[in-house]
């Protein structure tokens, strides 16, 4: 029996498939990169912009012909696309379906695989719907050995409810792991062979905050420092509400903890940000990326921004575009705004932004990322970079600074794995190449 998962979105998504191939192999399944030769295909899907929503719909489409000439096929639709609460418009929709499954959620399958097989699944009372997914996680056989990098779920849900954005709707309120399971979960990955952990949350410096008197993400990443075999620790998305001076002490003098900070900002303009409900002003932003690059030497910081929301001028669009020349960060992951059905924004305010404005402004902000990139990046020609090898790619070794700059260089081995010191050769944009300093060459954690 085999199983196919397609994926789309965000790392938690990610996340979440690798953990739902995880329980499909406990069930005797096994994997297959081939949609039509998998006897059950996942589909985890993502809504938080409109093209992410068009292609889960077009994968739909395609499957039709192959459940009709394949009956025994089971279809699973998961993720965001269903939401916690269900989505009874997909199921009159597309009745091919099998199962709909909420986010972060694999027991309808496994429920459905399993009273289909005459087996049971024996949950205890304490299990909570991500019990499955939950502690010691063994990673899918395609990926044992392979996988460097990963990413562990810490905080599932929001509660903070932008008013652009689907997410809380689609995944429920907050939910923080217990740091025990977490641990356990890394400890795991470590055991196969992961050198670094992403812990993720829709906002991960909330870590904790439903809980009373619970953990901080401080307190967690103190924790997952601890275990042997993890080489790097990141965590992302932060909010700028939420980044505390005891958070950012953390990543300074935990050894493992990188020097990456990813806090979206979404707009330079104070009217914009206070319509989207963020409850910062551009100002505030400002006083914190100034925090963050005196207490953590060396930072890269990396934002998120929506150009086009309801009601933006061109003068606050501007705003937005000086903002980011003036505060020059690493990396700027730019959006157009879709409006999100069920959401405040597309409730109350027009979408009145013309399209050819909104990929305008989009091309204005790209093109100035590029060029302050560029600059940043050039500051390592010559120098010398520490690189966790992830994989090989067009023949070239592919790897991360602890800042998160991508490095591609050439050397003969298997250095998958490895911390790599690196000469930087060339620079770019958007990566940078160099070659290996031989003699640098760390040994893989043990």
């Amino acid at each position: 029996m085999k199983y196919h998962i397609w994926t789309a979105g965000c790392q938690m998504n990610i996340a979440d498939s690798q953990r739902v191939a995880s329980a499909l192999e406990k069930l005797g399944y096994c994997h297959t990169p081939t949609a039509e030769e998998a006897d059950v295909i996942v589909l985890n899907t993502c809504v938080v912009r409109q093209s992410a929503e068009d292609k889960a719909y077009g994968r739909l489409h395609t499957l039709r012909p192959l459940k009709e000439r394949r009956p025994d096929l089971v279809i699973n639709l998961m993720g965001c696309l269903v939401g916690v609460k269900g989505n009874p418009i997909l199921w009159e929709a597309f009745p091919f379906v099998d199962v709909f499954s909420p986010p972060s959620d694999p027991r309808p399958l496994l429920d459905y695989l399993t009273k289909s097989e005459g087996r049971t699944v024996e949950l205890t009372e304490t299990q909570t719907r991500h019990a499955l997914m939950d502690g010691d996680l063994l990673l899918p056989v395609h990926e044992r050995g392979e996988l460097i990098s990963a990413h562990v779920p810490v905080v599932y849900g929001c509660s903070h409810a932008c008013t652009f954005c689907i997410i809380p709707f689609r995944r429920g309120v907050e939910h923080s792991r217990p740091v025990g399971e977490i641990a356990a979960e890394v400890r795991s990955l470590a055991e196969q062979g992961v050198r670094e952990v992403t812990l993720l949350g829709q906002i991960v410096d909330r870590y904790g905050k439903d809980v009373p008197d619970g953990p901080t993400l401080a307190d967690l990443l103190r924790v997952v420092h601890q275990i042997e075999g993890i080489e790097r620790i990141r965590f992302l998305t932060s909010h700028p509400n939420w980044m505390s001076d005891e958070l950012l002490d953390a990543v300074a003098e935990l050894p493992k903890v990188c020097e990456h900070i990813e806090v979206p900002v979404q707009a330079g303009d104070d009217e914009v940000l206070r319509r989207m409900k963020r409850g910062y002003t551009a100002d505030d932003y400002r006083r914190l990326v100034e925090r963050i690059r005196e207490r953590i030497p060396g930072v890269s910081i990396a934002t998120d921004i929506i150009v086009g929301f309801p009601g933006e001028t061109v003068e606050q669009f501007q705003h937005t575009y000086d903002l980011l020349e003036e505060l020059r960060l690493d990396v700027a992951h730019l959006a157009r705004y879709s409006p999100r059905p069920g959401t405040v924004a597309d409730r109350r305010m027009p979408d009145d932004v013309p399209a050819a404005e909104k990929m305008r402004r989009f091309r204005l902000l790209e093109d100035l990322q590029a060029r302050i990139a560029t600059e940043i990046n050039a500051r390592f020609q010559d120098q010398i970079v520490e690189v966790l090898v992830e994989e090989k790619h067009r023949g070239r070794w592919k790897g991360r600074t602890r800042t998160n700059k991508l490095v591609f260089f050439e050397a003969p081995g298997d250095l998958r794995g490895r911390l790599v010191q690196v000469r930087i050769q060339w620079t770019g944009p958007w990566s940078m190449r160099g070659a290996p300093v031989l003699e640098g060459l760390a040994q893989p954690a043990a």
